[in-house]
């Protein structure tokens, strides 16, 4: 193995775990790697682990981080395709479609980098590394959190988030040619450090649509329901460190990511002591809710931060 004074010329394995609107941390991790001299030879990734992965393989990591941070709370709401009728509360085409636009299309074995996604087969209760076919493919079946968007199906089966079995995708890598194995654990059972009370989101701007015609329907509903998903996020919007009480007083959303977040940390936590990595990057599991994606810059700062004390711990060793 090569030494620990510096990154200079090592080949790493980088795995990126599951976590949401957290997983934009993963993006200061892999700049901080780079510019302290790692190289990143092959990644595996879960959910959000997976697209920031599968972005940066294709060489087109910077684009969407400008994307990313450009986004504001109703930048993110004005993404959300609602299923009506499936199995699912968004279909997540406009997302997908979106950040389609800034990557282009690739096929995985055709990356520069060896890349896997990892998602979840439903009928057969077990992992799938995706590591062939398009990449978008493989990406969406990784994000499809249960409940907020749909299962996704490739090659007649029917795949959901990655995170469900392997928040901390570490297994898949492990038959690359590297030096290290760098994972970065998102949901980190750590608190996180006080930060600065975020911008009023601005308001919604209000369709006017002709009263009576089918899209004035059409988007008059897509706003009742956007308004709706408004009132599900948590009311204090993160702003806060501490969550409200009563616990009556909780959105739908922060629910549904507490419950998430205690789940993947109990997987997590048995993964990495079965199989730990070399060097593990760990992002407080409060940083943000799983759908805060309109934080970016302060996740990408959040996980320069990790990367940084976690990198200076293992050269010092």
């Amino acid at each position: 193995m090569a030494d620990r004074t510096s990154g200079d010329g090592k080949a790493i394995a980088l795995v990126l775990g599951a976590g949401g609107a957290r997983g934009l941390a993963h993006i200061g991790v892999i700049e901080v790697l780079n510019r302290r001299g790692y190289r990143i030879a092959a990644i595996g990734g879960s959910s959000m682990g997976a697209l920031i992965g599968g972005v940066y393989a294709a060489g087109r990591l910077d684009a969407y981080r400008d994307w990313a941070c450009a986004l504001e709370r109703g930048d993110v709401i004005r993404l959300l395709d609602f299923a009506f009728g499936h199995p699912g509360l968004i279909k997540g085409e406009k997302v997908i479609n979106a950040v389609r636009e800034l990557v282009g299309d690739h096929r995985i074995e055709d990356l520069p980098i060896p890349f896997m996604a990892v998602a979840t087969d439903l009928k057969r209760q077990r992992e799938v590394w995706l590591t062939r076919g398009p990449l978008f493919d493989a990406i969406r079946a990784s994000i499809a959190i249960p409940m907020v968007l749909t299962p996704h199906t490739l090659n007649g089966r029917e795949l959901v988030d990655g995170g469900l079995l392997a928040p901390v995708p570490i297994a898949g890598t492990r038959m690359a040619m590297v030096d290290l194995v760098v994972a970065v654990d998102v949901g980190a059972q750590i608190r996180r450090p006080p930060r600065p009370a975020p911008a009023e989101p601005r308001p919604l701007p209000e369709a006017r649509p002709k009263p009576g015609s089918e899209t004035g329907n059409r988007d008059s509903l897509r706003n009742r329901i956007a308004t709706f998903v408004e009132t599900l996020m948590d009311r204090n919007d993160g702003k806060n460190a501490e969550p409200p009480e009563p616990a009556s007083q909780t959105g739908m959303l922060e629910l549904m990511s507490r419950s998430l977040d205690t789940m993947q940390a109990q997987i997590s936590r048995l993964q990495l002591a079965l199989d730990p990595p070399d060097i593990l990057v760990r992002v407080p599991h409060d940083a943000c809710f799983f759908y805060e994606f309109w934080r970016a810059r302060e996740m990408i700062a959040i996980g320069a931060e990790a990367a940084e004390k976690a990198l200076d711990a293992w050269e010092a060793g």
